[in-house]
């Protein structure tokens, strides 16, 4: 499994050269689970410091919708585009649209699945369709520490998924899971060596 986590970041830093080859401006301590979709005008996107990008965030820098009406002679010349910032200390919730001309922060969340359609102001969470400011990122600290049960830290460092199966969280059973079977069950009548 060693290999292929680092067969993945250095396809990862490779992916990152090519965007910042092509002028994406990207800051000191930035973190991705995937790299996101940053558009055909990856020039037009910055990232500051301490940026955390989760998985499929979509980056988009342009309003393609004008295709539909420049055909016509008045509108032949319209383009539409937007830079996208992204300030120091933000994070950037899974499947998150950034639209173009928007910034975000600093020290800001937007949450995932939001679609961001105007400007984030510093210090918020931000979520929904368009995104708003729904608290305070000192809330969000708040209520993030308030619903934090107490557990063993050296559990949850040794092992992480054995010990996030058996937590007891927030959309839980009473009951921890049961430990998966250690083969599948055979089912009479088929031959599972053909």
């Amino acid at each position: 499994m060693g290999i292929i986590r680092e067969l993945k970041n250095l396809y990862k830093k490779i992916r990152l050269w090519q965007f910042r080859r092509a002028g994406l401006v990207m800051g000191e301590g930035c973190r991705f689970a995937r790299i996101p979709t940053f558009g055909t005008e990856p020039y037009l996107i910055t990232l500051g410091n301490h940026v955390a990008i989760a998985s499929d965030v979509v980056f988009i820098t342009h309003d393609g919708g004008t295709f539909a009406f420049r055909h016509q002679e008045r509108y032949r010349k319209v383009i539409k585009y937007g830079r996208i910032n992204i300030l120091d200390n933000c994070v950037i919730g899974e499947r998150a649209i950034l639209l173009p001309g928007v910034t975000i922060g600093p020290n800001s969340v937007v949450a995932a699945g939001a679609v961001v359609s105007r400007n984030v102001p510093p210090g918020v969470l931000a979520a929904g369709n368009p995104a708003k400011p729904v608290m305070t990122l000192h809330q969000y600290a708040e209520w993030s520490l308030a619903s934090t049960p107490a557990y063993d830290e050296d559990a949850y460092h040794r092992d992480k998924k054995a010990f996030l199966m058996n937590m007891r969280m927030r959309g839980s059973s009473l009951k921890p899971r049961p430990a998966p079977p250690a083969e599948p069950p055979r089912v009479d009548g088929v031959d599972s060596e053909s």
